[in-house]
């Protein structure tokens, strides 16, 4: 495996730290204490060629593969978590799925435009009753003809209220199970779409936009269909193999950014006459810190090269994912702590990046949905064989 980025990633990933330090800093701070969505942002993002790292060249994109990306997330991620998962679903959830399962003319509709954020897409999966168990949705599609009918509610979609098209997932075959499921592009302007805030108040990435979708005898034609009919489940997996890796790498960002934090912080903050980085016990915490940093990195970016080679990877992200995830929490942890007083108000950003790493561990599958994706890989199908004493 190719440890080292190439030039074109490189060049990608310098992009993207230069848009975070000049455009996602000077507001970051007031776009969560304030719950913005900031459309300036998006904007310059899609100046900037970000969000189409791993998009053909041909439908408008940079053409560089999801190694190039992550370089991004993890830029992004180490200043606004809410901005990186504007991307991740933008360009991951998305993006990468219309690519992948999309027909020519929905590639040359959608995608172009949606790297250069003239449209900004949402992934209409998780619903009140359905979270991990994606097979239990209720959402309804009732073919009428050539067109399709939807009816149901979908609920914490990131970027709904902001959206100018939505990948609704739906059952078309309920008795089929998983094997029923089919996904649909829909503009957010179709006749019985409509969108609403989440009512309470989110914990982190309150610089996103989060909403509740109802469908309500919506009409859409067959040619709004993003795969075969029934393959929705598997457009589902394979788009969050995208957004999982998104989320791995901004997990990675967000680590990167408690490390360097509390880094310059023990080497400034003075107690007992010194500086505390030199107390063993800060030490051992920076050390700690940093350890799991690299070896979530690593982790991550195995996972783009084996989807950028096109091997198998969801066993790779499903690892990096949980890895990253779960340590950048610690980290977070641990930076507020070492931080101390102040590191419990907003005037530091790891009081931000601890109510933000949480989310990590919970959306595009959760902790516990990818310790079974990784056992269930681990252990393969039943054969049937039992052990027999020597």
């Amino acid at each position: 495996m190719q440890f080292e980025p190439t030039d074109e990633e490189l060049t990608f990933q310098e992009k993207a730290r230069q848009v975070a330090a000049d455009v996602l800093l000077p507001v970051a701070r007031a776009a969560d204490a304030e719950r913005r969505f900031d459309r300036d942002v998006v904007e310059a993002l899609g100046r900037a060629g970000l969000l189409g790292g791993p998009i053909d060249e041909a439908y408008g994109g940079e053409g560089l593969g999801h190694r190039a990306q992550v370089l991004a997330h993890e830029e992004l991620g180490a200043v606004d978590t809410s901005v990186r998962g504007f991307v991740a679903v933008q360009t991951g959830l998305v993006a990468s799925c219309i690519q992948d399962w999309g027909t020519e003319e929905q590639k040359a509709e959608y995608l172009p435009p949606i790297c250069r954020a003239e449209i900004i897409g949402c992934y209409g999966l998780t619903e009140p009753g359905a979270g991990s168990d994606v097979a239990g949705m209720a959402t309804r599609a009732v073919r009428d003809g050539n067109d399709w009918i939807l009816d149901g509610e979908k609920v914490w979609i990131t970027n709904g209220n902001v959206a100018d098209l939505c990948l609704v997932f739906a059952k078309t075959n309920p008795a089929a199970g998983s094997r029923g499921l089919t996904c649909f592009l829909v503009p957010t302007t179709s006749p019985g779409f409509r969108a609403e805030p989440m009512t309470d108040p989110e914990l982190g990435h309150r610089g996103a936009d989060h909403a509740r979708l109802h469908f309500e005898g919506l009409r859409i034609p067959d040619t709004a269909r993003l795969g075969p009919e029934g393959s929705g489940f598997k457009v589902a997996m394979t788009a969050l193999d995208h957004g999982r890796l998104g989320v791995a790498a901004g997990a990675v960002g967000l680590h990167r950014g408690c490390f360097e934090a509390s880094l310059d912080f023990a080497r400034r903050r003075r107690q007992f006459g010194r500086r505390i980085g030199d107390f063993q016990m800060v030490q051992a915490t920076l050390a700690d810190m940093h350890a799991a940093l690299e070896a979530s990195r690593l982790l991550t970016w195995q996972a783009a090269t084996l989807k950028d080679e096109g091997k198998p990877c969801t066993l790779a992200v499903s690892r990096a994912k949980l890895f990253a995830t779960e340590n950048a929490s610690k980290a977070a942890h641990d930076a507020v702590l070492l931080h101390g007083g102040r590191g419990y108000n907003n005037a530091y950003p790891v009081e931000r990046l601890y109510r933000d790493a949480l989310g990590l561990e919970i959306y595009e599958g959760t902790s516990n949905i990818q310790r079974i994706i990784i056992a269930r890989h681990l252990l393969g199908r039943d054969e049937g064989e039992e052990l027999t004493d020597v």
